[in-house]
């Protein structure tokens, strides 16, 4: 018993380590965000007079609340058709039952290992000839398609019980509306996780609006973050700032569906 006990609080210290290990980063940059430019540099971890003024001067040194806005906005809309084409998809590949179905979505999977920037040079063609640089359609349409969301749908829509489909068709119900009824609310914590993750990684997306992007109207948070770490100088008590302020909308995120998160990523781990 006792020994146990004292397992326990090893267990608990090295919690505590790796948890002060894994903020710590954070903290920093939090106190950063409140120093004077002069004393970023210096050994002191805490500022000698803490400096609120950092935040506000980020929107007098770029055009911050456009590039807030243009990011959740982005983020907003590929979650809102990833979450569509990746259902859709996930629904046809786990629920209905076609020539071929099984060694397309194979094919289809084998696309998750090519590496992003492969694909940059013929997306990046494709928007010349459609004439979508420098636009939001530019921005939304090429990352509103995910293999990976296919995936994690289509194996919570394995899990639904093919008689539930099976008594929908004996009631008169059309594919679509077994799909909207039954399919979909079926796979809520599916379809959370995946929005949970897909906001949260096209939140952060760098190198597309970098390439895609001229106009300062249209620039994201991460390319306007660059403007505090260029060649005429580092101001990184306003970088710091800014950073604090573009993880507030993730953050909320995740701990206001992290229950549903959790759940998702176990539920979605179990084929039917």
């Amino acid at each position: 018993m006792k020994q146990s006990k004292w397992m326990s609080v090893l267990v608990i210290a090295c919690l505590v380590v790796l948890s002060i290990t894994t903020l710590a980063p954070f903290l920093w940059m939090i106190l950063t965000s409140l120093k004077p430019l002069q004393e970023v540099e210096q050994s002191s971890i805490l500022p000698s007079a803490a400096n609120p003024g950092n935040y506000s001067e980020v929107f007098q040194q770029v055009n911050f609340s456009r590039y807030y806005a243009n990011s959740v906005f982005i983020a907003a809309w590929v979650t809102l058709l990833t979450l569509l084409t990746s259902s859709l998809a996930a629904f046809s590949f786990a629920r209905l039952k076609w020539s071929g179905r099984d060694s397309l979505f194979k094919l289809y999977l084998a696309t998750m290992m090519i590496p992003g920037v492969v694909t940059m040079i013929p997306n990046y063609t494709i928007m010349v000839k459609l004439h979508l640089l420098d636009s939001f359609t530019g921005l939304i349409v090429p990352a509103s398609f995910s293999a990976f969301g296919t995936f994690l749908l289509r194996q919570f829509m394995l899990t639904i019980p093919p008689a539930l489909d099976e008594a929908a068709y004996i009631d008169g119900a059309t594919p679509w509306q077994i799909f909207a009824e039954v399919a979909l609310p079926l796979s809520r914590p599916g379809l959370i996780t995946l929005a949970v993750f897909t906001f949260m990684g096209n939140y952060g997306s760098f190198f597309w609006p970098l390439v895609i992007v001229k106009s300062d109207q249209l620039r994201t948070l991460p390319i306007g973050l660059m403007y505090f770490d260029s060649m005429y100088g580092r101001t990184t008590n306003l970088l710091m700032a800014a950073s604090v302020m573009s993880i507030v909308p993730p953050a909320l995120l995740f701990i206001l569906l992290q229950k549903h998160l959790v759940k998702g990523i176990q539920l979605g781990a179990v084929k039917g």
